[in-house]
């Protein structure tokens, strides 16, 4: 585990596929202060950054709005300039090579599309064919296997605009992995999505990783999406990175909890059961609190084995409580 405080002040990381060295990103803000004055502010949106992505890895990079992780990915990708510190990509430079760099990367930002809105799902990606000077053979390739594991087969004739959120979202996914890309930024990829959409993403992209061993960098405020499909996390607030490690250490450090819902046949007494504590009851349904470093299997087998149980369902602790709590650590430690 590691926080900011432990990155070595020479550059410390070893050099990784994705590299950044104390990395800045300070912005120019200008505010009206009254008829023709106003008044210009420095905003730091990234705060001297330093962390190492080997070749195959998937990481989440995690933090609340406004914390530095677009502008982080927008860097990453050469869309903005660093103000300070050195940043490589597969050792290139993203904003001096961009071009070069586009070749070996894809993007998806979840709230924006690459698609082209009027036009069936298709002919976007036959621009792309073009744009990006894919050989027929691997476009082809690539195709076939986007359209079947994100089960897109029957909206390639559909225009962009009549395809439903979670429907456009594989749709971009697929658009950014034609050109077979080293390296993939998914910026809130799910965010929106229903439970089925969700999951047919965090599958692919499971695929994606363990049969292409493509590099993945995910934000997203999503604690599932990290735990099904990460094992390290980083953690980046007010610019500067708070955390980079393992999820269940960063619910460690945070003492997060998480919610089991359970459903039982009829209305009983608080459940007891050890390593969890009931906090809300209301007729045969009960809320329990866990720690969230722990596993909720063993907790579901004892309910299961003293209890009615016709139901259950597990919520994740919020990412902004989980910061929230680390502070509080640091302020008491």
């Amino acid at each position: 585990m590691k926080t900011q405080t432990d990155v070595d002040p020479a550059g410390g990381h070893a050099e990784g596929f994705i590299h950044l060295d104390r990395v800045e990103k300070v912005f120019d803000v200008r505010k009206k202060t009254g008829f023709m004055r106003s008044e210009r502010r420095q905003v730091r949106a990234v705060d001297s950054i330093s962390f190492a992505v080997a070749r195959g890895e998937m990481v989440g990079y995690i933090g609340p709005n406004g914390a530095g992780k677009s502008t982080t990915i927008k860097m990453l990708t050469g869309i903005l300039t660093p103000s300070g510190g050195r940043l490589r990509v597969a050792g290139i430079d993203p904003s001096r090579e961009r071009t070069r760099l586009a070749q070996r990367i894809g993007v998806v930002f979840g709230q924006r599309t690459t698609l082209w809105w009027d036009l069936p799902l298709i002919d976007s990606y036959r621009l792309m064919h073009r744009m990006y000077r894919i050989p027929d053979a691997r476009y082809a390739e690539n195709l076939d296997r986007c359209v079947e594991l994100l089960e897109l087969g029957e909206l390639l004739d559909v225009p962009v605009r009549q395809l439903s959120l979670g429907q456009r979202m594989r749709g971009d996914i697929a658009a950014a992995l034609l050109h077979d890309p080293e390296v993939l930024y998914l910026d809130e990829p799910t965010i929106g999505l229903d439970v089925v959409s969700k999951a047919k993403v965090r599958e692919f992209l499971r695929h994606l990783n363990a049969e292409r061993g493509t590099t993945v960098l995910l934000t997203t405020h999503d604690l599932t999406d990290i735990e099904q499909l990460c094992r390290r996390v980083m953690v980046i607030d007010h610019g500067r990175l708070m955390y980079d490690g393992p999820l269940t250490g960063l619910h460690e450090i945070g003492e997060s909890e998480r919610t089991l819902m359970v459903d039982l046949e009829r209305e009983l007494p608080p459940i007891e059961v050890e390593s969890a504590r009931v906090v809300k009851v209301e007729g045969p349904r009960q809320w329990l609190a866990f720690p969230a470093a722990e596993s909720a299997a063993p907790l579901v087998a004892r309910i299961a084995a003293a209890y009615p149980l016709v139901d259950l369902s597990v919520r994740e602790p919020d990412i902004e409580a989980v910061i929230s709590r680390m502070y509080e650590e640091k302020a008491t430690s």
